[in-house]
């Protein structure tokens, strides 16, 4: 039982990463319909750029901060430079996007090479703590839950109870009508692809205190966000933690159970949510 829970909250602790990483890219292709293949190389981005200013300034709460607005920065030049004007045609968004991963990837290991970084959080967070049945636990696999926990919340107003929110759910039912009536999707949609950014960023400087950070996890995460939102559904917040969640205790059961062939059954589930419900849990159709 001891073993049981501990593997459970290590996989809802890395579905909380999930979460947060994949809601960016929900939010995106939900509004724009642009499946955003630099969203991995933007996670890894704001990893790096946090640990670079926690290191530093001493302060890793900036670190969290500057990294999710490098990201969202970036992110934002993706959009207005790139895929913008490509609006629609979703075959060369798909590929321009992909161009910009491997370009941001060789970008980042030219600057930070090819080492393994790991942000050191502060002490309420690097430290154990005594759970019933469990034992001692880490902190910091804790607060990732917790984080995710506020995150969701926040979304959630943001999307129910502001003007951006109302804007994103239109956009996410008829764009062309949100046009129609006057408002400047132009200027929205970057900053729908900013805040999707910034959470990768974000996550990026969460994963790396909990976890690393080191090249090829860019793709890692792109392919696990991409696997969380056709389970969970396109577009769907509470559709991208109920994948989140799937997929987290998923690996961390299959890992454990069978370790050579694990990191299958994550697929095996997308295989099945693609073949019996296209659209996800509670997601929309696409088409």
């Amino acid at each position: 039982m001891t073993q049981f829970l501990t593997i459970t909250l290590n996989g809802i602790s890395l579905a909380s990463l999930y979460f947060i990483t994949a809601t960016g890219f929900s939010l995106i292709f939900g509004v724009m319909k642009t499946v955003n293949f630099t969203h991995g190389g933007l996670y890894l981005l704001g990893a790096y750029i946090g640990h670079d200013v926690a290191v530093t300034t001493g302060n890793w709460y900036l670190g969290i901060l500057v990294g999710g607005l490098g990201a969202a920065v970036m992110g934002g030049l993706f959009n207005i430079i790139f895929l913008r004007r490509m609006q629609g045609q979703l075959l060369r968004q798909g590929l321009i996007a992909f161009g910009l991963a491997i370009i941001l990837a060789d970008q980042m290991i030219a600057r930070w090479g090819g080492q393994i970084y790991q942000l050191q959080g502060p002490d309420w967070i690097v430290r154990t703590i005594r759970l019933p049945v469990v034992g001692e636990f880490g902190f910091d696999r804790i607060s990732m839950i917790l984080a995710a926990a506020v995150i969701g919340v926040l979304l959630w107003l943001l999307l129910k109870r502001t003007r951006l929110g109302m804007i994103i759910r239109a956009g996410t039912d008829d764009k062309d009508m949100l046009s129609a009536l006057g408002i400047n999707t132009d200027k929205y949609m970057v900053a729908i692809f900013a805040l999707g950014a910034f959470l990768a960023g974000v996550a990026g400087v969460l994963g790396a205190t909990t976890y690393t950070a080191a090249p090829g996890i860019d793709m890692r995460f792109m392919l696990y966000s991409l696997v969380v939102v056709i389970v969970g559904g396109m577009g769907s917040i509470p559709g991208t933690a109920i994948g989140a969640l799937i997929v987290g205790l998923a690996q961390s059961y299959g890992l454990y159970l069978i370790p050579e062939y694990g990191i299958l059954v994550v697929f095996v589930i997308m295989a099945l949510a693609l073949a019996v419900r296209p659209s996800g849990i509670l997601g929309k159709a696409v088409l």
